[in-house]
């Protein structure tokens, strides 16, 4: 079986923005980003993803847990 592979760093220009909350600027996925990786986690629930979306959503899921924990350690400080 061939395996595709997304590179996480190949879609930082184009999904990813910052945003300000509360005087904190987070990293987040644009609209566009957020909803795609919602349709093929849509698609993964129900097994109906080709390999090539199973590696968009793997690189997606990786950028997602990444911003998760920058947004944590950003906010950490203020929480204190």
């Amino acid at each position: 079986m061939i395996q595709v592979a997304i590179s996480p760093a190949s879609l930082l220009d184009e999904g990813v923005q910052v945003e300000e909350v509360d005087g904190l600027r987070l990293f987040r996925f644009t609209d566009g980003f957020q909803d795609r990786l919602e349709t093929l986690l849509e698609g993964n629930e129900i097994d109906a993803l080709t390999e090539e979306e199973r590696s968009e959503l793997r690189s997606l899921d990786e950028l997602d847990r990444f911003f998760t924990y920058l947004n944590a350690r950003l906010l950490a400080p203020a929480l204190i």
